[in-house]
């Protein structure tokens, strides 16, 4: 994992530039709030900017067309003055909100908040379990609040040493400063070391089967529900492999892989594809899109298992 001084505006706006197209096309309002003067924060740049991409997908998944979602960020001290001072980032929409029920469940692992929502709105819910832990490995902590029909509220807070920024202070120098921060690279390093596959399928009961059995045998699962979502994954967390099922809403998956093997840094990722219902040419459709291999389901796990193993070291 590499840590090094951030621009927390720059990295808000990054952010926000690889999410916005999904929000323009669903007629979304996103805004920015941060003042211009706030000092640098040393975290693992790419993993925050994957949590707050999550974070901002899921606001924007539940938030109906017109609405608005809002990225608020300052620096925060809930002990006083002199207690430990957090940058505290807000991600909060005018979505259809989270009952009380599902907010105590909303952070563990494969367990999706309302299944009918999900399904209307597109949303997994399961990528919330390794944010939290994430931002934990960081020495920060997640909360949300939410109010049914009315909207939701994450907010996340991560230590803020300002202190070590002085001028006279090289930042190569205060980065070491940190006795703790050895600790946290290691916790994130052991917690990010298995690979990382990416399960395009939007089957409820298939992404749980699928998902248990394949982080049993020591893989990290990330979990797109349609073709364009996959995309937008495999551009942002760079698997190791994909298993793409080709019937899927909006973008199928023959359509998916086709754009994947279009883009630089992915062309190269295998593919296993998968499908139900299968007909005569679909393996060769598959393989000519640019799957490296096809499944045919049920899937069979040891199978599965297998060729996973064959396609990454």
């Amino acid at each position: 994992m590499t840590y090094s001084y951030v621009s927390v505006t720059h990295l808000c706006q990054s952010s926000l530039t690889f999410v916005k197209q999904q929000f323009s096309e669903k007629g979304v309002q996103l805004h920015l709030n941060t003042p211009w003067d706030l000092p640098p924060i040393r975290v693992d740049e790419r993993r925050l900017r994957q949590v707050l991409i999550n974070l901002l997908n899921n606001a924007m998944k539940f938030t109906p067309s017109g609405g608005s979602v809002v990225l608020k960020v300052g620096q925060h001290s809930p002990d006083g003055p002199h207690g430990k001072t957090y940058l505290r980032f807000a991600i909060t929409d005018t979505g259809i909100g989270i009952s009380s029920k599902g907010l105590n469940q909303l952070f563990q692992p494969f367990v999706q908040i309302d299944s009918d929502l999900n399904r209307q709105h597109e949303g997994t819910g399961l990528g919330l379990a390794l944010v939290k832990r994430i931002v934990e490995l960081h020495g920060g902590r997640i909360t949300v609040t939410s109010e049914v029909g009315v909207g939701s509220c994450f907010t996340i807070e991560l230590p803020y040493d300002t202190e070590t920024l002085s001028t006279s202070v090289p930042i190569a120098t205060s980065a070491l400063s940190s006795a703790a921060m050895p600790k946290i690279e290691q916790a994130v390093e052991q917690a990010t070391a298995e690979p990382l596959l990416l399960l395009a399928e939007d089957n409820e009961a298939n992404i749980v089967t699928l998902s248990s059995y394949l982080q049993a045998q020591g893989y990290r699962i990330l979990v797109a529900t349609n073709g364009q979502e996959a995309i937008d994954f495999a551009q942002a967390e760079i698997p190791h492999i994909i298993l793409m099922d080709i019937q899927m809403p909006d973008m199928d998956g023959v359509s998916a892989i086709k754009r994947i093997r279009q883009l630089p840094n992915l062309e190269k990722i295998p593919i296993i594809a998968l499908t139900a219902f299968a007909m005569e040419g679909d393996q060769s459709r598959c393989l000519a899109a640019g799957a490296d291999k096809y499944l045919s389901k049920p899937v069979k796990l040891k199978q599965l298992a297998l060729s996973i193993q064959e396609l990454i070291p």
